[in-house]
């Protein structure tokens, strides 16, 4: 069965994380980033998911963990819980 190791962080409004997302781009700290914004309770593990099963995750995040390209990140990417930024690290 597929899995995959992936982290993201998680807000309530796209504006917050547009604005993450472009301090991820000018080079700021995905863990820093997730600890300190990310109201998902992964968010105090620097965003880690750790390995992620199809189907663990709600669909449009597990789409983006299972068919986008890895070591970029996706997003926003909205959900019933927010706004998502995600980076997978591998899928096998």
């Amino acid at each position: 069965m597929a899995k995959a190791l992936a982290r993201h962080i998680l807000v309530k409004t796209e504006a917050e994380a547009e604005q993450l997302k472009k301090r991820l781009d000018k080079g700021d700290d995905f863990a820093v980033l997730a600890r300190k914004h990310s109201i998902c309770p992964s968010g105090k593990r620097g965003g880690d998911l750790g390995e992620v099963r199809p189907g663990q995750m709600v669909r449009v995040i597990d789409q983006v963990i299972f068919k986008k390209p890895v070591r970029v990140i996706h997003g926003p990417v909205k959900s019933q819980f927010g706004y998502h930024l995600v980076q997978v690290f591998f899928r096998d």
